[in-house]
């Protein structure tokens, strides 16, 4: 079994990618085999509603100038799938949002390629709008028919400059309550 988690923030070493390696290191732990795909930072573009995937049905992208197919491809191989987003205005990154229109559309295109995968959001905040956030990733989740596992409250941690969520007790506790609940799941569905 496998994860494949996306961080959607620019910045390489940041708060979204302290809380997925905590939700990845509970997997590990659990003999899940996990891969961080750094999203941010690289080109992806939005999408451009040519609705070609529709017609073309080859689970990919037309637009093919930028990383969402290879993106597509290590969701599709993956059992689990992990979005990792900072809170920009109440919403996620940029990158996350073409990943999820784009990835969404061509899933749904395609006979729901991601039915029944699992799913989890995870969110970096400073302050306030974490739960739009949570919200919207998830929204991909069940529009595409995907199972999404709880924690122990909203997956969101709160810090504002580099390292600062490692203090955030409480949001490293739900990372770590995160990966436990997802690696059960993920072995309740293979048995």
């Amino acid at each position: 079994m496998k994860v494949v988690a996306f961080n959607g923030s620019p910045r390489k070493d940041g708060n979204t990618a302290t809380l997925i390696y905590r939700v990845l290191e509970e997997l590990e732990t659990n003999g899940i085999e996990t891969e961080f795909f750094q999203l941010g930072g690289k080109e992806i573009r939005g999408c451009m509603a040519c609705f070609k995937c529709m017609q073309n049905r080859d689970q990919r992208c037309a637009n093919s100038k930028d990383i969402l197919n290879e993106c597509i491809e290590k969701m599709v191989t993956a059992q689990g799938i992990i979005l990792g987003s900072p809170t920009y205005f109440s919403n996620v990154s940029t990158e996350i949002k073409a990943l999820i229109d784009r990835a969404g559309l061509v899933a749904i295109a395609n006979d729901y390629l991601l039915k029944r995968k699992v799913g989890a959001a995870v969110v970096a905040v400073r302050r306030a709008g974490a739960t739009d956030v949570f919200d919207a990733i998830n929204k991909l989740f069940f529009i595409n028919q995907m199972i999404v596992p709880g924690s122990v409250y909203w997956n969101l941690g709160m810090g504002l400059e580099k390292g600062e969520v490692k203090a955030d007790e409480e949001g490293m506790h739900t990372m770590k309550v995160l990966g436990e609940n997802m690696a059960w799941l993920l072995k309740k569905i293979k048995a």
